[in-house]
């Protein structure tokens, strides 16, 4: 075989080496194209606590906030008059001078049962110094239940009357409270008008209804811990047949059951103002401790129905309220 054979025979064999080569390398270039893609996880550079929830954490109350969060509560009042108005009827006109200011304290516990009915008790008292008989002229404990279903709270409770030194004035009854949250209705944040019914029946001496109307609408002045409160009310007298017959007309007229006169009907009217102020702001105090309000008073009252007894008076006072 000639050099030139040989030469050519070389060359070949080189080239399909080579040939060979790049096949492969193009297959292996295709495989890893087609092959998935891949994906690496992302790395935040940021640790779990800089995460934040959309929704607002849970308020931690401090010392400044809170209240009694506990199973019993407190309300007390107390407060300087210048006339007793009973239900449209001034008791302080029983002796004494006209208007002779007298002291007047209520006091209720309640319990808070959940969802079941709340269990209260209380005890009113009013101190008339100006009275010949006794100056505590009215001694009044009453329990009861409440129980709230918004927008309505019903209370149901039991009340006596105690007259020192007049003990054949002495009575009971049972009555009854409801009262209507309107802001569910309106859809508003504060409640318009208040409204509430009150009734009661004296089983006891007198055997009588007395029905109550009224509204009232609380003022808050922006910035300031004052809250001036409307108020206005009309009550209805319903007598039984024997007091209608003038059975109670020899009895005390600061006493009697609501009325003097034969009939049944609507017996007062009642409108003035309550004003309180929240004395923890002045004070410094928490409200973990108390709520402190200082009140203010002034109403007028008048009759209705000429055959029905009731006052009219301008009256007012000053009172203070704790609750917690």
């Amino acid at each position: 075989m000639t050099k030139l054979a040989w030469a050519t025979m070389t060359m070949a064999v080189a080239l399909s080496i080579a040939d060979g080569v790049h096949a492969q390398t193009a297959a292996k270039d295709t495989a890893q194209s087609a092959s998935p893609i891949s994906f690496q996880p992302l790395q935040l550079d940021v640790q779990p606590e800089e995460f934040q929830s959309i929704y607002a954490p849970p308020e931690i109350l401090g010392e400044e906030k809170g209240s009694n969060m506990g199973g019993v509560n407190i309300d007390l009042r107390a407060g300087y008059f210048s006339d007793y108005i009973w239900r449209g009827i001034d008791r302080s006109e029983s002796g004494g001078a006209e208007d002779s200011g007298n002291f007047q304290f209520d006091g209720q516990l309640k319990w808070d049962a959940g969802k079941w009915p709340h269990p209260f008790v209380g005890l009113f008292s009013n101190i008339y110094d100006a009275d010949p008989v006794s100056r505590f002229q009215e001694i009044r404990p009453y329990f009861g239940f409440e129980w709230t279903a918004r927008p309505i709270t019903l209370s149901v409770g039991h009340s006596n009357y105690i007259y020192p030194d007049r003990d054949q004035y002495n009575t009971a009854e049972v009555w009854t409270l409801l009262k209507v949250d309107d802001s569910y209705f309106f859809r508003t944040d504060q409640a318009i008008f208040n409204p509430y019914v009150f009734a009661s029946y004296d089983y006891d001496k007198n055997h009588g209804f007395y029905f109550e109307m009224g509204i009232s609408h609380d003022i808050v002045i922006e910035n300031t811990p004052l809250t001036i409160t409307p108020r206005a009310s009309i009550a209805y007298v319903d007598n039984n047949p024997e007091f209608r017959a003038g059975g109670a007309s020899t009895t005390d007229p600061a006493f009697a059951e609501g009325t003097t006169g034969p009939d049944s009907g609507f017996q007062h009217y009642q409108f003035g103002i309550e004003t309180t102020y929240g004395m923890n702001q002045l004070l410094n105090l928490s409200t973990r401790y108390g709520k402190i309000d200082l009140k203010g008073y002034l109403f007028y009252t008048d009759g209705i129905s000429d055959s029905l007894r009731a006052s009219t008076e301008i009256w007012g006072g000053l009172g203070i309220r704790f609750t917690y």
